[in-house]
Order: C-alpha cells, then structure tokens, then sequence
C-alpha cells in the first residue's frame, strides 16, 4: 500500500569523496530490492535503539534547526511540536495516537510515532524513495538522525523489526549493508 508520493525529489548525495565526486553510501543498482514496496512492504520498520527522551529532544530540535516541515498530530489534531518531556514516557495504557509527520524534503515524510523513551521509532514510504535519489535522500536522513544521536538507525521490511537490512554504522559514519539484497527474479 503506497501513499501516493510517488515523485521523485532532489537531495543532495551522501557518501564519500571519490576521485571524481561524491559516491553514495547505497548505490540503485545494488540495493533497489530494499526499496522494492513489494517485497518490504511500502512502509519498512526504522528505528533508533537505546533510546532516551533526552534523544527524542534532540530529534526534535534537529528538526526545528533544519527548518524541515513537519506536523505533530494528537488523535487528528495539529498542535505545536511540544517539549519531549512532555510526551515521553507516555502511560501504558494510553489510549490518543500521536504522530510526528517531518518532511526533510518536499516530497518525501517520515512518520515518527512517540510510543516509548527508550526507542526511536519512525517509518518512510518506499513510494516516495525510488531511483538513487530516494536511496540518497533515505541515507542522509538516517545519517543525520545517527550522526546527531551517535547511535545506530536500523531499517527492516514493514513488519519484520529486528532483522535490518541496512543502517548507519556509528563506527564507519554511513548507511552500511546488513544482508544481502539478492534479486529474486535472479
């Protein structure tokens, strides 16, 4: 199920300096089966492990400084982007859904859901990120979340936490490869 994003938007490439420009961390050819809504599912699971609400602040403040739009919704009401302590912990038994919509590009969001102090979780639409500029633009989200929280980013099929495909490596400062993207039509 795809939200109706489909186009494709301009960012910048992550990577590292090559000898004749910048080389992406992930390159299209090589991992478009990670992207492929139909064998992820359109909405992979993305998280940040061993978390804090001191962590889910800074996310809110990345946001705020990078000037991204976004939407903080309670229930379907927009309601300004409150302090982290505010939100987290939230009770057990809480019954209002909470979302934090952020666009880091025009065409492309991230649905952040402040479920628990101690996990970062977040999902982006698989629509929205084809070709190598969906592949880039997903790597320097994740990056700047790992980057700013020095903490690992894992993304694995929708439904299938626990078992990432790819994430930012803390330790080599880029989205890295965490199993194989075999083609199943190979």
């Amino acid at each position: 199920m795809c939200l109706g994003w489909g186009d494709e938007i301009g960012l910048r490439s992550g990577g590292v300096l090559w000898q004749h420009g910048w080389m992406p961390d992930l390159l299209w050819n090589e991992v478009k089966n990670f992207f492929d809504p139909h064998l992820m599912g359109a909405l992979p699971d993305l998280w940040v492990p061993d978390a804090s609400v001191e962590d889910w602040q800074a996310v809110f403040d990345l946001v705020r400084s990078n000037g991204w739009a976004c939407e903080y919704v309670v229930v379907d009401t927009v309601r300004p982007l409150p302090a982290a302590t505010e939100v987290l912990p939230r009770p057990v038994d809480a019954e209002e859904s909470i979302v934090l919509r952020v666009r880091p590009v025009p065409a492309v969001t991230a649905y952040f859901y402040p479920l628990s102090d101690t996990e970062i979780e977040f999902f982006m639409d698989l629509c929205q990120l084809q070709g190598q500029v969906g592949v880039d633009t997903l790597c320097d989200f994740v990056c700047a979340l790992g980057r700013l929280l020095g903490k690992p980013v894992f993304m694995a099929a929708e439904g299938q936490y626990g078992y990432p495909v790819l994430g930012f490596d803390p330790a080599a400062d880029r989205v890295v490869l965490l199993a194989d993207p075999i083609d199943p039509g190979a």
